[in-house]
């Protein structure tokens, strides 16, 4: 259960002398500050994994999480706007700047909105405060189809009889689409000339984002056509269906099979996602509230703090350099005007991802230029993850360690014992004062990687738990018998991300294992190699009945 510091609602910290097991939290800047913060040029890279691996991530949250601030912005009890005060006064829980921080003088707090709470049960005497999940809980494609009906209707093609998904018609991407653009009243994303709309509000947040979001609305609509070729009898919604339904096993495919293991270590995801065993009724596979708020936060630090755009050889690109992370943030215009998706995709393919350390942990481009472009006072991601997890009310990293059945670290040996740095270990005490107090999601990201993995083992226990209920739970879930023919199941296991690209762009050189670093272009394969396996859609094709 939440740890909320009135026991109803109120978040951890709410109260600054409120003191957890005989100590005060710390302000969640001051921990970014001291054991996050690491200079943009001081990073180490990850020796095995692409970016597109770090990216991957974020867009499969995207599909299963997304968590509605409060649709009030100003002080329920005064009327105050949260974004000019430094009081907490609910909805406004301000991000305190401590006077030793360089940002003092400039701004005093940074405005933090408490998320939405959940009307749900509240005839319970007892009940705590709960979230919502605005978007389906399910890895199913919604970022690409929406998780309302309302939605996935605006998306589509319906003057179409192919089942497409409707696309930009002032822009292509050299022939290929675009997304469409949102209609300009419904953007929230101030003066920009460009906000695309896709499945998922949060399309336009950075370039990496919006190539996604572009290859796979791309990639519907050739599956929709494929389809229409094998089964010219089909009507434009079975087409639409199926397109769907297919995409959706796509990305269980990619996530599952590809994804997981990398981020566990093949050796923890054995042990932690056993076989298949069929659809189980009695699983919840609802997002927890322990994986939104902390657990999938986790490649936040494995972020590189530069996107790079690279030409046709994967050689930087002559007309569009690389970007500063900050500079590509809400700035969309820069896909239609500066050469579309392929570059971006390129710089994902080879780039590496930044390898996560203890004395590495997020960059400066996150915790001091967060969206510092689009005007304004810059925003620090780390401290906004440390908030988040207190407004939740979750526990302190020792109480997920128990519920794991992993060893609780009862003082500063055993805690350098657990995560194997002493210097690390005596700053999180110098602000914390106990092991219990840390908060969950800079204790976890503090854990040594397990063998072969990315992560420790409260990440592996926490994110594992998720993605079995995610599966196990799912009366959809493309290996279930009935869901898909035996045929097709045999089709999808040999679904390729490099295939999809080499389809739905003009890259015609690729990895044959997009999320593995390519050190050098040379290792890069053309999509016309036999190790680029075609997903071959020819199990859709329906027996032809005749007359």
């Amino acid at each position: 259960p939440p740890e909320y510091e009135d026991l109803r609602g109120a978040p951890r910290g709410w109260d600054h002398e409120h003191t957890y097991h005989n100590f005060t939290l710390p302000p969640v800047r001051a921990v970014s500050q001291e054991v996050l913060y690491t200079q943009n040029q001081n990073i180490s890279l990850d020796v095995s994994l692409s970016h597109l691996m770090v990216e991957w991530g974020q867009w499969i949250d995207h599909d299963f999480a997304l968590t509605p601030q409060s649709p009030s912005t100003t002080s329920f009890r005064t009327g105050t706007d949260c974004t000019r005060t430094c009081n907490r006064d609910t909805p406004c829980f301000p991000i305190q700047i401590p006077l030793s921080d360089p940002r003092t003088g400039v701004q005093n707090c940074m405005p933090f909105f408490r998320s939405a709470p959940s009307c749900a049960g509240l005839s319970a005497v007892q009940r705590h405060r709960e979230q919502l999940n605005a978007i389906t809980a399910f890895v199913d494609a919604s970022m690409v189809y929406g998780s309302s009906d309302s939605l996935a209707l605006a998306l589509r093609n319906l003057s179409s009889p192919l089942g497409l998904l409707t696309h930009n018609q002032l822009h292509s991407d050299q022939g290929r689409a675009y997304l469409p653009y949102l209609p300009p009243k419904n953007s929230t994303m101030g003066n920009l000339s460009f906000c695309f709309q896709a499945g998922d509000s949060r399309a336009n947040e950075h370039l990496g984002m919006i190539a996604l979001h572009t290859l796979f609305l791309r990639e519907h609509n050739r599956l929709a056509e494929e389809l229409h070729r094998l089964n010219p009898q089909w009507s434009p919604d079975t087409l639409y269906q199926e397109a769907r339904k297919i995409l959706g096993a796509v990305h269980q495919v990619l996530t599952w099979d590809h994804y997981l293991p990398r981020v566990l270590g093949h050796s923890a995801y054995s042990e932690l996602m056993p076989a298949y065993n069929g659809y189980n009724p009695e699983v919840d596979p609802s997002i927890t509230n322990a994986f939104s708020t902390a657990a999938f936060r986790f490649a936040h630090v494995t972020v590189h703090p530069v996107v790079n755009r690279l030409g046709p050889g994967y050689q930087l690109h002559p007309e569009y350099p690389p970007l500063p992370l900050h500079q590509s943030l809400f700035a969309s215009w820069r896909v239609v005007e500066e050469g579309g998706i392929d570059p971006v995709l390129r710089g994902l393919l080879l780039s590496p991802a930044k390898l996560q350390a203890p004395q590495q942990m997020m960059v400066e481009e996150l915790t001091e230029r967060l969206f510092q472009a689009q005007g304004g006072l810059p925003l620090d991601l780390g401290a906004l993850n440390l908030q988040r997890g207190r407004d939740h009310g979750l526990p302190g990293y020792s109480a997920w360690r128990q519920m794991c059945g992993l060893s609780v670290p009862a003082n500063e040996s055993q805690l350098i014992g657990t995560l194997g740095n002493a210097g690390l270990v005596r700053k999180l005490l110098d602000l914390y004062g106990t092991a219990q107090n840390i908060d969950v999601w800079v204790g976890a990201i503090s854990e040594p990687a397990l063998p072969g993995g990315r992560v420790g083992p409260l990440l592996a226990c926490l994110l594992a738990r998720q993605f079995r209920a995610l599966r196990d739970g799912d009366r959809f879930w493309w290996e279930l018998e009935g869901v898909f023919s035996a045929a097709q199941r045999y089709s999808l296991r040999t679904v390729s991300l490099s295939r999809i690209i080499c389809d739905n762009t003009h890259i015609r050189l690729v990895p044959s294992d997009p999320f593995s670093r390519t050190l050098h272009p040379d290792q890069l394969l053309p999509c016309t190699h036999t190790n680029i396996t075609h997903f071959n859609l020819s199990a859709w094709k329906e027996p032809d009945t005749g007359m």
